[in-house]
């Protein structure tokens, strides 16, 4: 999307994890991808993507609600922190719905979009953003950089493109602000 003056949502999920969950493609005993964080910015679509507005709440996973000492190495997210801040999957789809407003654009390191579905299938739940779109930057990203090998996660742009970490690995705003930056740089190189 080039300058048609609509906000642009870049956001950015944590979901439960185990040693081993990637490779087994989460197909292991108990293992449900359940949102733990949702992390977003919202740009606006104009020279520079400066950033206007910033979300991020934390989710209680219904079926694993203690988080593996896994998960809180990789995203250094606590079971003390999620215990204190962490609300139900509806009320926070509830007010990501509301912070996204008429935004038409959604972009993540993958289809953000899709976990929301699959959540919301899980737990019974209508999805208040059925039906909308994400946009996976992986490839813009891969294709637009030389220094992107594939493989990497949104947390490892700061490192390859060469620009400050916009706060803690693996926790979604932060990540957000990673995927934002990259694309920034693509608008720049006139690919995006």
């Amino acid at each position: 999307m080039k300058g048609d003056s609509a906000d642009i949502i870049v956001m950015d999920l944590e979901w439960t994890s185990w040693e081993g969950a990637r490779k087994r493609h989460w197909s292991g005993p108990g293992e449900e991808m359940e949102i733990v964080q949702i992390g977003a910015v919202k740009l606006a679509d104009r020279d520079g993507l400066p950033e206007i507005d910033a979300f991020e709440v934390m989710v209680r996973p219904r079926i694993n609600p203690r988080l593996d000492p896994y998960f809180i190495s990789l995203t250094e997210i606590t079971q003390a922190r999620l215990d204190r801040e962490g609300i139900d999957l509806k009320p926070a789809l509830n007010a990501f719905t509301a912070f996204v407003g008429d935004a038409a654009d959604f972009y993540g390191f993958g289809d953000e979009l899709w976990y929301f579905e699959n959540n919301c299938q899980l737990y019974g739940l209508a999805n208040p953003l059925a039906g909308r779109s994400c946009g996976d930057v992986r490839t813009g990203v891969l294709r637009g950089f030389d220094s992107v090998p594939r493989g990497v996660n949104s947390s490892d742009l700061p490192k390859l493109l060469g620009f400050q970490v916009p706060g803690t690995a693996h926790q979604g705003l932060s990540d957000s602000r990673c995927v934002a930056e990259a694309l920034r740089r693509l608008r720049r190189l006139g690919k995006f």
